[in-house]
């Protein structure tokens, strides 16, 4: 009877009497669970290599697996997370080292101590709760972290961020290779606000007083589809406002793109239902943000908001952002006061410019793609500061194409940097055609290093990933500078210090309506016209027919 009750990773008796016995060895063959386990046995290579038979193999089998003296493909890829298929595409590259016998990979099982190939390997870096008991004196949340360029600022400022959010693996890995105690957590949405205190280890009494972060760009920025919040993206925006409402910290910091300001509630393609025109007042350019203030106001923050241009602030780049400030407590937050000018108006020095922060990086130690060779030819008829329209007018048509029919100016093809004035935005690609970013006077793109100088990070600043990732992640970044005027904004906010006011009449931006007060002006007379006009021209709907 005991053979029917057999399991072959049962008491060594059993694999014992098998050896000893070579009818009831065969006997149990006839088990499905034994059979199972010989098959996983010629998955290793001793059988008919070092061993005479099955019934050896079976108990050094067993041997091995209780000792662990290897470690199969399927170990690995069970530890890592991943696939057999990406565990032996790793061998194949030499990233695991591994030995062949027959036709089956075996590791060493001193790999499982290699910490740091293991955090390299692994696809997915899990969750992590802070490592560190202690509290800073400031208490900050950070959302949508990235490589940590707005983290970086306010830390620079005197706020340490306790928790990031991230959701891109490479990225993930980059926040812990720079903030190895960090609490850390993935995507917004899985996680309700007392998961997010466990991670950051403060206990559910423990007041808050900042949350900062910069939601997803992608479904408000002219570069994409301009969804709102019908894109995913978009829709985590408001689970971002859920959470600041949920946790009520002392005051909110949001970051975004400028298009955040006219932006509708919902995609423009939901005019097209029945054919009714005009749209409904959410609908407006615009709607996006009415929405989104109406939350928050509603949940008892007063918002103040301003489009920012991150020159302003010291960084040697031109990059505009929105920059919300809650405030829990009623107070209105007054602008950022600048530290820059463009022109060195307003006792304030000018604009850093490219030259300030890279014509000291060696040339030799540069990392950068390449501009394919077909457009390399016409970055070498321009000089530093030029783009396409200085081409000579005879290879204008060959360079741009179809291109040549684009509304706008087309600013970002074929474009050198100039020296003696700031970059403009950092992008993800700086190969991309309609964004190029050419190093002033090499025939090449800026490079890695570069890109870091731009943006502010410190040269010793850990990226994990391939080229195309590092660009990504840096070119995602909130420039340092605006960090660290956003940081000293909080820092005296919480502290209750007089607040610094920017220069009267300071040009924040050479947009119109981009600030909370502009913008709610603006949008009460659309919504005004919108419904006046709603009421004339809304046909009535039959459906009895």
């Amino acid at each position: 009877m005991f053979l029917s009750e057999f399991d072959v990773l049962g008491d060594i008796f059993f694999y014992t009497f098998a050896l000893l016995n070579i009818e009831v060895y065969e006997q149990l063959l006839l088990y499905p669970a034994v059979q199972r386990f010989v098959d996983w046995i010629d998955r290793w290579f001793f059988i008919n290599i070092l061993f005479v038979d099955k019934r050896t193999a079976l108990y050094y089998c067993f041997v091995m697996e209780t000792n662990k003296q290897y470690l199969s493909v399927e170990d690995i890829s069970s530890f890592l997370k991943c696939t057999p298929q990406y565990v032996r595409k790793l061998i194949r590259e030499n990233r695991i080292h591994a030995s062949q016998v027959g036709k089956t990979w075996v590791i060493e099982p001193s790999f499982l101590n290699d910490k740091e190939t293991i955090f390299k390997l692994s696809k997915n870096i899990p969750d992590q709760i802070r490592k560190n008991e202690q509290l800073p004196e400031i208490v900050a949340l950070s959302f949508f972290s990235g490589a940590l360029g707005l983290d970086y600022g306010i830390e620079k400022a005197g706020i340490t961020p306790i928790l990031a959010s991230e959701i891109e693996p490479n990225t993930r890995k980059t926040v812990l290779l720079n903030r190895p105690d960090i609490g850390l957590i993935g995507d917004i949405n899985n996680y309700t606000g007392a998961d997010i205190r466990k991670f950051a280890n403060i206990s559910e009494k423990q007041e808050i007083d900042l949350i900062i972060g910069g939601p997803p760009c992608q479904a408000f920025s002219t570069a994409g589809q301009r969804k709102g919040f019908t894109d995913i993206r978009g829709n985590v925006f408001l689970t971002f406002i859920d959470r600041i409402l949920e946790l009520r910290p002392k005051f909110a910091v949001i970051e975004n793109v400028r298009c955040i300001l006219s932006a509708p509630f919902e995609s423009p393609e939901v005019e097209k239902r029945f054919g009714f025109s005009p749209r409904t007042p959410e609908e407006l350019k615009g709607g996006a943000l009415v929405h989104i203030l109406s939350k928050l106001e509603e949940g008892g923050y007063t918002v103040t908001f301003n489009l920012y241009n991150a020159a302003n602030y010291g960084a040697p780049q031109k990059r505009e952002r929105v920059v919300f400030f809650c405030s829990r407590d009623g107070k209105k937050v007054p602008y950022l006061p600048p530290t820059n000018d463009e022109h060195g108006n307003f006792g304030l020095p000018k604009w850093k410019t490219v030259k300030d922060v890279i014509s000291n990086l060696d040339e030799s130690q540069q990392i950068y793609m390449n501009f394919p060779e077909k457009r390399l030819k016409f970055f070498r008829m321009l000089k530093e500061g030029q783009y396409w329209k200085n081409l000579p007018k005879e290879v204008q048509f060959e360079a741009m194409g179809s291109k040549l029919k684009l509304g706008g100016g087309k600013t970002g093809f074929f474009r050198r940097l100039g020296w003696n004035e700031p970059s403009p935005t950092l992008v993800t690609d700086p190969t991309m055609p309609a964004t190029d970013l050419c190093h002033p006077d090499k025939n090449r793109p800026l490079s890695i290093q570069e890109y870091m100088r731009i943006q502010e990070f410190p040269d010793d600043w850990k990226f994990f990933g391939e080229m195309k990732d590092i660009y990504r992640q840096i070119g995602n970044a909130v420039p340092v500078s605006l960090g660290i005027a956003i940081g000293k904004q909080v820092v005296k906010l919480v502290s209750n210090e007089k607040l610094v006011l920017p220069p009267v009449d300071f040009p924040f931006s050479r947009y119109v309506f981009t600030d909370n007060v502009s913008f709610k002006e603006l949008m009460a007379k659309k919504r005004k016209k919108a419904m006046a006009e709603k009421k004339v021209n809304e046909p009535e709907l039959n459906f009895s027919a």
